[in-house]
């Protein structure tokens, strides 16, 4: 299962949240972007209370992050 998650982060703080998002287990990608949203990661977990626990034990956790929004990508067809 994979969601995209949207992370708001303290001021000055996107680059050093998207290092720690890419070094933590699950985080398959993880950018700085522009808009509502400082840093759009993607993850991937068995699932989803399994992506619940990494955004709140991992994500969360990260110094800087302020809020989330999880978006779990739904399989259509």
């Amino acid at each position: 299962m994979r969601a995209y998650i949207l992370v708001q982060t303290a001021l000055g703080k996107p680059g050093e949240v998207v290092k720690a998002l890419r070094g933590a287990e699950g985080v398959k990608a993880a950018d700085v972007v522009t808009g509502p949203h400082d840093v759009i990661a993607v993850v991937e977990a068995s699932d989803v209370k399994a992506i619940g626990d990494l955004v709140t034990e991992k994500i969360h956790t990260i110094e800087g992050v302020e809020r989330t929004l999880t978006c779990v990508v739904i399989e259509l067809g």
